[in-house]
């Protein structure tokens, strides 16, 4: 957890650009990107120039030695080199030079290089670049959770701006998707519509925490580092980001690369990952001729929703398990398609749970409603019964403003501390979560008037396999008595006759 002094100073950074004239969180964040990735090409450069001062050899060099074509120092390119020149100096040194730089990396073959060969350096003067490389390099950046946290904190200000607000799941959401699907140190994740790779880090941050010996094993850690993590889009700046918040929570080399997951063939990846995370931009629609064969052979739609359900199936190996989140139409929608996809999860598949969020879980920028749909690829079907769940309150007001109800160590699915029924009607994912543990004993007897309980399949089929929650819920209404009528009005007389006779008596003491 960062303290509030180390988030005052990304604030003045903040500020900084703002008052520079780039007023954009997404093109903040992404200069800021930049900016890390040279800072931490030159700490690599130290540790490797250190290593070889040791052995005598040197095994890679981040930065060549000599000169360029213009006869000047290629180590001049380094952080520690520039951030003590003039600021004009400075500007000149990482506009016409750095970033030059930046752009024939990639031949280590890392996502982050390959990333950074559209790199464009658009901090407009040498104050504000100053500035910025000054404050960034008071941020301590040597711990991994300190790192990831002061990004992660940098990308909740995208939020902020309207539209670039679909790029972010909030944090305690994916924390409970994360916590229900549990990952392994075996597992390979996948996220097709990625954004800035929320899902994957929570799922690496997990993995260190309740699987810590897995990185001690060589084959696990080289898993780890290069294997496990697997993420998609077709948005440049996104995958700048993504890629840099997985090397700031510590993954080395992660899969995130550049794809357009609706409209390219999935045969290649088809039933190659274990678990997929995601939540995939829907409310669109596209023409059959730019979407996947692959995918229309599953079903016939021009609808995202449907066409990532779709895909989501077709990438998941045999066992493989997803938790993903969908608008609620997905659930309840009446087209041939909507149907035909909840019956391939219902009977082909194992459909795990329903979990409803609130309509107001992903304000500002969209107050649409959503759920999320947990299953695992079986092929032969295995549904019982289906787990619903209904989250009232997530910790965070249900306003534009989302702010927070409770402490931080009460928030999020798990908490530090266990919540009072009081706290529980500001923050319900504890109960979710422990809930789900459970859905295959005691949740099953669960009444349907209560906030979880279990549908079995065949009453699903019944009803055309709606999977809304609240067509299997039941409403106690409380019988309340009223007065008769006669009675009310017989009040309303009397109170008439001593208001009147208030009133004469008020005229009496005034005449």
């Amino acid at each position: 957890m960062i303290t509030g002094e180390l988030k005052s100073r990304i604030d003045r950074i903040w500020d900084a650009f703002w008052s520079g004239g780039i007023s954009n969180p997404l093109e903040v964040i992404e200069q800021i990107t930049y900016l890390l990735f040279i800072k931490r090409l030159d700490d690599l450069h130290t540790l490797e120039e250190n290593k070889a001062n040791r052995t005598g050899r040197w095994e890679r060099r981040i930065f060549p030695e000599g000169c360029d074509d213009q006869w000047r120092k290629y180590d001049d390119l380094r952080w520690s080199r520039f951030k003590s020149a003039a600021p004009t100096e400075m500007f000149e040194t990482v506009r016409d030079r750095v970033f030059p730089f930046l752009r024939t990396l990639g031949g280590d073959g890392s996502t982050y290089s390959q990333h950074m060969r559209d790199a464009r350096f658009t901090i407009p003067n040498p104050a504000l670049l100053d500035r910025v490389v000054e404050m960034l390099d008071t941020i301590p950046m040597e711990d991994r959770d300190t790192k990831g946290d002061l990004y992660e904190y940098m990308l909740g200000k995208i939020a902020t701006a309207g539209h670039n607000g679909q790029f972010r799941t909030s944090r305690h959401i994916i924390q409970l998707m994360v916590e229900m699907t549990r990952p392994t140190p075996t597992d390979e994740i996948c996220d097709p519509a990625c954004g800035t790779a929320g899902f994957l880090v929570e799922a690496g941050e997990y993995v260190r925490k309740h699987h810590p010996d897995a990185l001690h094993d060589a084959k696990l850690r080289k898993h780890f580092h290069e294997e496990m993590f697997h993420g998609f889009d077709f948005d440049g700046t996104m995958l700048r980001i993504g890629s840099m918040n997985m090397l700031l929570h510590g993954v080395e080399n992660p899969d995130i690369r550049y794809r357009d997951s609706l409209a390219e063939s999935v045969s290649d990846e088809s039933e190659k990952y274990s678990l997929i995370l995601a939540n995939p931009p829907f409310a669109g629609s596209l023409d059959y001729e730019s979407t996947s064969k692959d995918l229309q052979r599953v079903v016939k739609t021009k609808k995202t929703e449907l066409l990532f359900l779709a895909l989501f199936l077709r990438l998941l190996k045999p066992g493989g398990r997803a938790a993903v989140i969908v608008p609620d139409g997905v659930l309840f929608g009446s087209s041939k398609a909507h149907k035909e996809l909840r019956r391939i999860l219902v009977e082909e598949q194992k459909l795990d749970g329903v979990v409803k969020l609130p309509s107001g879980t992903f304000k500002p920028y969209s107050g649409v409603s959503t759920a999320i749909l947990l299953f695992t690829k079986t092929d032969s079907g295995g549904t019982d019964n289906v787990w619903f769940y209904e989250v009232t309150a997530d910790g965070w007001s249900l306003d534009d403003k989302r702010t927070p109800l409770l402490p931080d160590d009460k928030l999020g699915p798990a908490p530090e501390v266990t919540l009072t029924e009081d706290e529980h009607t500001k923050n319900n994912l504890p109960d979710a979560l422990a809930r789900w543990l459970r859905r295959d004993s005691d949740e099953v007897q669960r009444a349907r008037t209560e906030q979880s309980f279990c549908v079995p399949k065949a009453e699903i089929a019944e009803q055309g396999y709606d999977l809304s929650l609240n067509r299997y819920k039941e409403v106690v209404h409380e019988e309340v008595e009223h007065r008769p009528p006669l009675e009310i009005l017989a009040d309303l007389e009397r109170l008439e006759s001593e208001i009147q006779r208030g009133m004469s008596d008020l005229k009496a003491l005034l005449g």
